[in-house]
């Protein structure tokens, strides 16, 4: 690597500390629409696919390896997105409403949250005009 340019730029996986797998791949699948990848058997580990990048939820085995991540997914229709997660069980703590707006796009953002409390961030980008 020496006398390259070098810097991190892609994310391969993210990790989110759960407290009960089964039920953590259960709301993840069923009621997020989540693609299951594969689930550890013996171990509290499973890993969805979010578009290229894995989603990891796992008991860790240390306590210094605990994690929270604040992960915001993208959505076409945001308003669809969560008549269709509610429809499915999923309570929202914040309704869509818009956070950011340019000449070009308005972003909109809405939350809920998983059993274990992380809270999982919906966000759509519509064009104005």
């Amino acid at each position: 690597m020496s006398g390259t340019s070098f810097g991190l730029s892609q994310i391969g996986q993210i990790h989110l500390s759960v407290s009960d797998i089964d039920r953590s791949v259960a709301y993840y699948r069923d009621v997020l629409g989540m693609r299951l990848l594969f689930q550890v058997p013996g171990q509290p580990m499973a890993f969805f696919d979010c578009g290229g990048v894995r989603l990891y939820l796992g008991q860790p085995e240390q306590e210094s390896f605990r994690s929270s991540a604040l992960i915001y997914y993208r959505v076409d229709d945001i308003d669809e997105a969560c008549r269709e997660l509610k429809g499915r069980g999923a309570e929202l703590e914040a309704e869509p409403h818009v956070v950011h707006r340019t000449a070009q796009v308005e972003l909109w953002m809405a939350a809920l949250r998983d059993p274990d409390e992380h809270a999982v961030m919906l966000m759509c980008e519509r064009p104005l005009g």
